[in-house]
């Protein structure tokens, strides 16, 4: 279980820094979110993977790997909607590659495969909590 504990928690550290620096370029570029995008990104993509973080250090763990399993999947399919898909001044392709833009297009491109991961560590976390269960 301590495997879990440690990958979840290196995981959402990682997520958290590129993170605070795709919103530190969100803010020099600047590309502003609506009321909504902002709203989503503060519980789902900041708050949500650092509780799941200290539910999995706690007698909580399952609760704590779906918490990082669906705030992982949430923030992947905001991400790539809004970066890759809909056509916004959030979208990567709308951002010129200068300056603050590539901080902004590479920190986007991140966050994909470190959320992927987010969710491959909260369904193995949670594979592994339910046979552990099932043994007892």
């Amino acid at each position: 279980m301590q495997s879990i504990t440690r990958y979840g928690t290196i995981v959402v550290v990682f997520h958290a820094v590129i993170v605070a620096l795709h919103g530190l370029a969100h803010e020099k570029i600047p590309v502003s979110l609506s009321w909504f995008q902002s709203l989503f990104v503060s519980s789902i993509v900041v708050l949500a993977p650092i509780v799941a973080t200290i539910l999995l250090w706690t007698p909580f763990q399952k609760a704590g790997s779906w918490l990082l399993l669906g705030s992982m999947t949430g923030a992947l399919l905001f991400g790539v909607y809004y970066h890759l898909i809909a056509i916004s001044p959030d979208q990567i392709f709308q951002i010129p590659l200068t300056g603050w833009g590539i901080l902004f297009d590479i920190t986007a491109i991140l966050l994909v495969f470190v959320e992927g991961l987010g969710c491959g560590v909260g369904v193995w976390a949670w594979k592994t909590l339910q046979q552990k269960e099932q043994v007892l």
